[in-house]
């Protein structure tokens, strides 16, 4: 995986293969990256990565400029890389090692953009919890965006909040937004 913009632009970072992820491609984040452009200045933006795996989708908006970013995954594994890439590229980010809905459970930090990248065996049911739970404890700022990675084969345009859907190779973002 590699770093598309920024000050760290061209970096590649290599995981260790021990670990339990499957990182959003080059091309799909360079995709999603193009849309954010369009809504946001990135260093004035507040960030939650759920699921956050290798720290992938957290060092691109970092070397972008943003500086408030809460990394949560399950992992031990994947927190300890993340804290040390994030040292090694000097990113000021937040790491919290728990079950990612416990903690939409109990957070009350709201952020510009939410992005989630849970597994995609994840049960139907789970990946509707992540809306809900984010929605219901109102944790995206007025400008916010949720944005949800999962596989062609999972729908969620049926949910609450939802707002569209980009397809890239056998991903699926899923956009969800407070409509006024």
């Amino acid at each position: 995986m590699r770093i598309i913009s920024g000050k760290h632009k061209s970096k590649r970072i290599t995981a260790p293969k021990r670990l339990p992820v499957r990182p959003t491609t080059d091309m799909a984040k360079e995709a999603i990256f193009n849309i954010l452009n369009n809504h946001y200045y990135f260093e004035d933006v507040s960030l939650l990565d759920l699921f956050s795996g290798t720290g992938n989708i957290s060092y691109e908006f970092a070397s972008r400029g943003t500086e408030n970013i809460i990394c949560v995954d399950a992992d031990y594994g994947c927190i300890k890389f993340i804290n040390q890439t994030a040292k090694e590229l000097e990113f000021n980010l937040s790491t919290v090692k728990s079950d990612v809905f416990k903690y939409l459970e109990r957070t009350s930090i709201k952020s510009n953009v939410i992005f989630a990248d849970p597994p995609y065996d994840l049960s139907l049911e789970n990946f509707s919890k992540i809306p809900e739970l984010v929605f219901k404890n109102e944790l995206l700022l007025e400008d916010g965006m949720l944005i949800v990675e999962h596989s062609k084969h999972t729908k969620l345009e049926h949910l609450p909040h939802f707002s569209y859907a980009k397809r890239y190779g056998g991903s699926v973002f899923s956009f969800f937004e407070n409509k006024i």
